[in-house]
């Protein structure tokens, strides 16, 4: 069954590539740029239109707040009238210059009516149902502290409150405005001293102010400003809304913000801003269709621009690509000759580009190639007598082999025994130490080194060096570094059980702890000073090997050192030697190594 094509960019020519790649970093990009741009300019029209929005809104905002603000002085002035804390303190006027305390009051809050424009009536009630006003009547003279208006006031201790439109409530105006029409403020008159409340102040802002306010401001084509109140009431609403219902969104946002909303198939953009004095909410409330038109525009331009220049980059991209693939073309041709064998042909060019480059760089690769060739014999002579010289220097050690089992041979057949024990020992101790070249042996090979070892020191110390050696069989097949054992037995036998006085004994114990192979020697010798061992865990530490320190030699330690070093090169720093030693007890050194056994082939 054949295998379908796959499709592969290296197999196309270069040309092609070529094409493609300045495509592709011209449209492509244009065309990111584009999306980009129209992107970037959608959003930077619509934050603009928010942000305008929300300085027309803060605008009305501070207006609509400069007439409560007026409203809550009103109060004031009324609450701090000698005339008016009179009324406040009677519960019916029962003479003539009471009569005219009480048209003296209608004065003045007339003539607070007519500074204030914006104020269409104001009534004041004192705790006993009795009130006086410049516009304001009971339609059923009926007791005012019985309205709710009145209990909400006292309700909020002294504190200005802004009602709404006021609704249900037994007085009216001689202008007989309606009661969507104004907007009604309250404030309790409290005695500082007994804090009693003595009397309300009512006062009717005209919607019209409001009104004025708002219906100037146009937010594009068909948006407008609306007020509501902290309960989503409308204060004021154009005559012919887009919404008929406050989202409930409003109700529960943060002081200012916007959002949009699907109302009637038609998508809302509303933007708010709250009101810190009077708690209202202005919302201002526009199509988005209306913002979409300039951005359509503006979309149309991009589009145009990305158009002219996949124009331009396909035929720049045609026309570079042909001045950069004939040439390197040719030198395809080129090297297929010299593939063949032709390694006189030479490229012939004058360019001075990074073709021409590649051209000259060609002949200097071919002059380069027949200069290797020569070398490459030359190599391969000195190879072929490198390798016979290595043969004959393997005759060597073998020879030494047979000569010393000869010696021990010999030896055994004239009595001495030990003398041939000690060759024999010693056979051993070379053939392991050399080991075909190996660095990693079994464990049981080096336990065998390290025996053959012991065996010719004994025969030098005899009764002074006692040795014992312990393998747990379940390590038998694990590999070791070759040769760790020897150093730190040799300085076991120089610095420790040399310098006592009497008999001395080295114990070595192979186990598996931890997941490691720890190897300990240990001695009974004379033990290392203090002030040395720890010159020596230090030196251990740094992996230093046989070098000066400051003019100092470093003469002890040094096979432990080598061993730590070749140790940590060869497995890690998280293995290698541990050492522990008390005067004139002993010495135990800690031989720590993974543990890798030998892999058996099938």
């Amino acid at each position: 069954m054949m295998k379908k094509p796959v499709f592969k960019l290296n197999n196309f020519p270069i040309r092609y590539k070529i094409i493609t790649l300045l495509l592709l970093i011209s449209i492509l990009p244009s065309m990111g740029l584009g999306l980009l741009t129209g992107y970037t300019v959608e959003r930077i029209i619509d934050n603009q239109a928010t942000q305008h929005t929300l300085q027309l809104i803060g605008q009305v905002n501070k207006t609509l707040e400069s007439y409560a603000s007026n409203m809550q002085n009103i109060s004031y002035l009324l609450s701090m009238d000698p005339e008016i804390n009179t009324f406040l303190s009677q519960k019916q006027p029962t003479t003539n210059q009471t009569e005219d305390e009480v048209y003296s009051i209608r004065q003045f809050m007339q003539g607070l009516s007519t500074l204030y424009p914006e104020v269409a009536g104001i009534l004041v009630v004192n705790s006993h149902g009795n009130y006086i006003s410049n516009e304001l009547y009971s339609r059923y003279n009926q007791n005012l502290t019985e309205e709710s208006w009145y209990k909400e006031a006292v309700q909020n201790e002294g504190i200005f409150k802004i009602i709404g439109h006021p609704a249900n409530r037994s007085i009216t105006s001689h202008v007989n405005y309606k009661n969507s029409e104004v907007v009604t403020v309250v404030r309790a008159i409290i005695e500082p001293e007994t804090q009693e409340v003595k009397g309300v102040v009512l006062i009717d802002l005209k919607l019209r102010v409001i009104a004025e306010a708002t219906k100037n401001v146009r937010l594009g084509k068909y948006g407008y400003l609306m007020v509501i109140d902290e309960n989503g009431e409308e204060i004021y609403s154009p005559a012919n809304p887009l919404v008929k219902e406050i989202p409930k969104r409003l109700l529960n946002s943060d002081d200012s913000g916007y959002f949009s909303e699907e109302v009637e198939g038609n998508t809302l953009q509303f933007i708010y801003q709250k009101q810190p004095f009077t708690n209202w909410t202005t919302v201002g409330i526009f199509s988005t269709d209306e913002s979409i038109i300039e951005v359509k525009t503006i979309h149309l331009y991009v589009i145009s621009f990305v158009f002219f220049v996949c124009i331009f980059g396909i035929t720049a991209s045609y026309y570079l690509s042909n001045s950069m693939s004939k040439p390197i073309v040719q030198l395809m041709s080129f090297m297929r000759k010299v593939e063949s064998g032709n390694l006189s042909i030479r490229y012939k060019g004058d360019r001075k580009d990074e073709i021409g480059m590649l051209g000259r760089s060609f002949n200097h690769m071919i002059v380069k190639v027949n200069d290797l060739i020569s070398l490459t014999e030359q190599q391969e002579r000195q190879k072929r007598e490198a390798e016979l010289r290595s043969l004959q220097a393997h005759i060597k050690p073998h020879f030494l082999y047979n000569t010393l089992d000869t010696i021990s041979w010999m030896a055994r057949k004239r009595g001495a025994d030990d003398v041939s024990e000690v060759v024999a020992s010693l056979s051993r101790l070379f053939r392991i130490g050399l080991s075909k070249g190996n660095d990693i042996i079994l464990l049981t090979e080096e336990i065998t080194h390290i025996q053959s070892y012991l065996s010719i020191q004994k025969a030098r110390y005899r009764d002074k060096l006692n040795y014992s050696i312990k393998l747990e069989p379940e390590i038998h097949d694990v590999t070791i570094l070759k040769l760790v054992l020897q150093p730190i037995v040799e300085n076991a036998i120089y610095h420790g059980i040399k310098e006592r006085k009497g008999p001395g004994h080295i114990h070595i114990h192979a186990k598996e702890e931890q997941d490691q192979l720890v190897l300990k020697v240990t001695d009974d010798g004379k033990g290392i000073p203090s002030d040395k061992l720890e010159a020596l865990r230090e030196k251990m530490d740094s992996l230093y090997t046989v070098k000066e320190e400051k003019g100092k030699r470093v003469d002890f330690g040094y096979g432990m050192m080598n061993v730590q070093a070749r140790i940590k090169l060869t497995y890690g720093d998280q293995y290698g030697l541990t050492i522990d030693s008390i005067l004139g007890e002993g010495t135990v050194v800690m031989i720590h190594l993974p543990i890798q056994r030998m892999s058996v082939k099938s």
